[in-house]
């Protein structure tokens, strides 16, 4: 799995799951010593595998109740209406995700807002007013089934 090691993989199952964890801590979790830990790590870091350490919050109880999956179409013949949306995507901290995709939307949004009146706030004071927006389609997610950061690398 590009160029990672057992070792390197289960250090960062261990860091997916505890970010915090010591060197010595993680030495220990994967049958290291502390140095050969501590270089993997940083090698990763350097070379991007590892791009942050975080610390994952609780939206609900931070007063953000309402979570949509919206999915936005913009127009095809709109000069620089990509690079626009993509600009404004990278500004606004309701949009914790965006991903261009295939089919009838050209993206799919993750928008997260106190309620639905601050949701239709955003979507009035930034989606709407680009002019290379055509339509939105919102989902409102309704419960959270499977919520995980931590990606496959075992």
């Amino acid at each position: 799995m590009n160029g990672l090691d057992r070792a390197s993989r289960q250090i960062l199952e261990a860091l997916q799951a505890d970010a915090r964890l010591s060197t010595q801590a993680l030495a220990e979790q994967v049958g290291l010593s502390a140095t050969p830990v501590w270089r993997r790590v940083k090698e990763m870091e350097e070379r991007g595998v590892i791009r942050a350490h975080v610390a994952l919050l609780d939206r609900e109880k931070i007063g953000l109740s309402i979570c949509v999956l919206a999915n936005v179409s913009l127009v095809r013949h709109s000069e620089g209406a990509v690079e626009q949306f993509e600009r404004l995507v990278a500004t606004q901290s309701e949009i914790i995700e965006c991903h261009a995709i295939t089919g009838e939307a050209d993206y799919v949004i993750k928008v997260v807002a106190a309620d639905m009146k601050a949701y239709d706030q955003f979507l009035q004071q930034h989606i709407f007013k680009l002019p290379g927006v055509a339509s939105v389609r919102s989902n409102v997610v309704l419960r959270e089934v499977k919520y995980e950061t931590a990606l496959p690398v075992g």
